[in-house]
């Protein structure tokens, strides 16, 4: 079991920067892959980036490459997710997500565990 809490959303102008945390609880964190969702106001859930267990692998939308930087530390059991350069249309509810999920990292069915989501403002 897994239990994940994220932090570190707000409202910031474009152009600004926010870091978001997600601190795990369990013992297997080490061995899951994470990913970030999000979610805009009348918009379904969409993948943003995911890292594999070891931290070696990572994957970007298309939308964030470049701007955003997702990273973990499998000691102190938390994944972090750098957001520069920040648009109106990051806006959203941003999501932490662990699971085994391969090659399939941006399908959210392949993730097991979610926190509870936190909200990120970007005003123009």
């Amino acid at each position: 079991q897994v239990q994940l809490v994220e932090s570190g959303g707000g409202s910031v102008q474009a152009g600004g920067s926010l870091r978001l945390s997600c601190a795990a609880s369990g013992r297997t964190f080490r061995t899951y892959g994470l990913g970030w969702f999000r979610q805009a106001p009348g918009k379904e859930r969409e993948f943003v980036v995911a890292i594999n267990w070891s931290g070696g692998s990572t994957y970007y939308a298309d939308s964030v490459k470049g701007r955003f930087t997702i990273s973990r530390d499998n000691a102190k059991k938390t994944v972090y997710l750098q957001m520069n350069s920040l648009k109106p249309e990051d806006t959203a509810v941003y999501y932490c997500a662990a699971g085994r999920p391969g090659l399939d990292y941006g399908l959210e069915f392949k993730y097991d565990y979610w926190g509870q989501g936190t909200q990120v403002t970007v005003s123009s």
